[in-house]
């Protein structure tokens, strides 16, 4: 019984980029920070603010709004770390505010419409509508593919 309650349902962690609510899989995220002193990167792109010592893991952070050319905001008591892991590769994201763990019924999850706004449409791989919010499910791939390019180049 317990096995057919997972298929059905996904549970994302939800964050905010300015007035949009955004969401990924709990499976690829391994913690979320407070801010953290971050130390800049020469030659990276100006969407990687550098990177920081986590528990002794050197992780390169990417500014989202920067990524996704929403508008700059000064970073404040709410704004988060969202350290995520794919494959061999953690990254920490910057996000405005982490708002909360949600279990998503997968049949509430749409692909992604033609014109979702500022957001680059490769960057989503659908959206979730969770009672009165939508929920904008990111694709974690696409979104760090450059720099996963470029640290596994370092390798």
């Amino acid at each position: 019984m317990v096995e057919l309650q997972e298929q059905k349902e996904m549970k994302v962690i939800v964050f905010q980029l300015m007035d949009k609510e955004y969401a990924i899989g709990v499976d690829v995220v391994q913690s979320i920070e407070k801010l953290l002193s971050i130390t800049r990167v020469p030659k990276t792109p100006s969407y990687v603010k550098g990177v920081i010592n986590l528990r002794g893991v050197v992780t390169p952070i990417v500014d989202l709004r920067q990524r996704f050319g929403l508008e700059m905001k000064e970073m404040d008591d709410s704004t988060r770390i969202i350290i995520v892991s794919l494959e061999e590769f953690e990254v920490g994201l910057i996000v405005d505010a982490a708002n909360d763990v949600l279990d998503i019924p997968l049949r509430s999850i749409e692909p992604q419409p033609e014109v979702v706004g500022t957001v680059e449409s490769d960057f989503i791989s659908g959206v979730a509508k969770v009672d009165k919010r939508l929920l904008v499910m990111l694709n974690l791939e696409k979104v760090l593919e450059p720099i996963k390019r470029v640290s596994s180049d370092e390798r």
